[in-house]
């Protein structure tokens, strides 16, 4: 579709120029339309960024749904929080390594460093609820009852994540292969695991240690 194809090409070049950088009359053309359809649909460049967000949301609702249920309750049995959080952190990654990802990666990251109110339409969605979702595992996994301690650990787990595309070029250099290649990314997922397990372990034993 036509406004598809707009919003497409609006979230790649607001994510590689920014809202200032960017160029409507660029964005028109590129998505082989009339600028005015632009101010027809969203009345201007403003009106443009924030459909381009909405729209990024959108697509993470899919991309989170298709291997990590959000709207599903948190497990009462430790064993289980830790194999959905351990399934949910595996979906992130790879639906991270994906092309259809990577443009509106760069817009968030945009937005990360000067949030403005399309970030919170964004983490008005599916990030918000994904965030909490993996504290709440955490703290059912490991036994915490201090939800600011699960936040950070899940931070700190979601972090791990986040630079493989936050950081897309430095860990290109340092491996020396493309982020996207299936058998790093299986590396990834393997260490991630045991990470995310020896930090769930060490919750653990400091709970127990009071």
């Amino acid at each position: 579709m036509a406004h598809d194809r707009l919003l497409e090409v609006a979230v790649r070049e607001f994510g590689q120029k920014g809202l200032e950088g960017a160029s409507t009359r660029g964005i028109a053309a590129a998505a082989g339309t009339a600028m005015s359809s632009i101010t027809y649909h969203f009345g201007g460049k403003d009106g443009l960024y924030l459909a381009a967000a909405d729209y990024i949301a959108g697509q993470m609702t899919d991309l989170v749904r298709e291997g990590s249920p959000l709207d599903e309750g948190v497990p009462d049995d430790p064993a289980a929080a830790r194999a959905a959080l351990h399934a949910m952190l595996e979906a992130l990654l790879t639906k991270m390594s994906t092309e259809r990802s990577e443009a509106w990666s760069l817009f968030i990251v945009r937005e990360q460093i000067r949030p403005t109110e399309a970030f919170d339409r964004i983490y008005g969605g599916p990030m918000g609820r994904m965030m909490r979702r993996m504290a709440d595992l955490v703290a059912a996994a490991a036994g915490v009852t201090d939800m600011k301690v699960a936040r950070v650990t899940m931070l700190t787990l979601f972090g791990q994540v986040l630079v493989t595309r936050a950081a897309q070029a430095a860990c290109a250099r340092v491996l020396e292969r493309d982020l996207r290649d299936p058998e790093l990314i299986a590396q990834f997922v393997r260490r991630i695991a045991a990470n995310t397990d020896a930090i769930l372990d060490r919750l653990i034993a400091e709970r127990q240690e009071k």
